[in-house]
């Protein structure tokens, strides 16, 4: 166990339970023994008949990575900009400065125009042995959800996105990444301006079922305390 470990000693299941999407960072960079112990944690992640086809790319501060960053902060600037008129980011209740969606569009409006300055950005890829099909996520997707986990346990924060998608074509070339390949993931990571805290979810009863689909299982209850969603305490409200 590495000292950095040590001093962010959290049980597996207050990490589940505390893990929330961080997108605000501070300048502070990540050290390679810390970015050891993380991809460490990506790397041991299942894949469909231990394939381990997972591969990633990170990218910290070399010239070529703050080439990256920069054109993945185009892509991310693209599909916000999409984003935020196909889901009314800028109508409805995000007129309110107090909502929950106004708040979502300030943090998303910086982010995305921090995305060059990420301390850390990674790209997660599949390395495909079969034509893409739906289930092939699940070979690349818990490995991005172990290096996510990792970093919250060493006391930094992370978020994964599909900004990538928007210039793939441009990162293959720049990166040499083979056809056969695919981009499944663009993930930033660093020291969380903020903090991590219960992440907030729909009740149990509402997405665990029993013997019957939409009948909440008699033992999906939450435990003393959890928070849910904003959008869940509202509905309640109107009831």
């Amino acid at each position: 166990m590495s000292s950095e470990q040590s001093l962010h000693n959290i049980s597996l299941l207050e990490g589940l339970a505390t893990t929330r999407s961080i997108r605000r960072y501070t300048n502070e960079p990540i050290s390679e023994d810390a970015l050891r112990d993380i991809m460490f944690a990506a790397t041991r992640a299942p894949s469909g008949s231990n394939r381990q086809g997972f591969r990633f790319m990170v990218f910290t501060d070399s010239a070529k990575s703050l080439e990256v960053k920069k054109l993945i902060a185009q892509g991310a600037r693209m599909l916000w900009s999409q984003k935020s008129v196909n889901d009314g980011y800028n109508a409805g209740s995000a007129v309110r400065e107090d909502s929950p969606k106004a708040r979502m569009a300030r943090t998303m409006d910086e982010y995305v125009t921090n995305m060059p300055n990420v301390p850390v950005l990674v790209l997660g890829c599949l390395v495909r042995h079969r034509e893409p099909n739906p289930e092939e996520g699940a070979s690349v997707y818990p490995a991005c959800q172990n290096l996510l986990l990792a970093a919250r346990a060493l006391g930094y924060g992370g978020v994964l996105t599909g900004f990538h998608g928007f210039v793939e074509k441009e990162l293959r070339e720049l990166l040499e990444i083979p056809q056969g390949t695919a981009i499944s993931a663009t993930i930033t990571l660093g020291k969380p301006a903020g903090k991590h805290g219960p992440v907030r979810r729909a009740p149990m009863k509402e997405l665990i079922y029993g013997d019957t689909w939409g009948e909440g299982a008699t033992w999906a209850v939450d435990p003393p305390g959890t928070q849910h969603t904003e959008r869940y305490v509202e509905k309640k409200k109107e009831k």
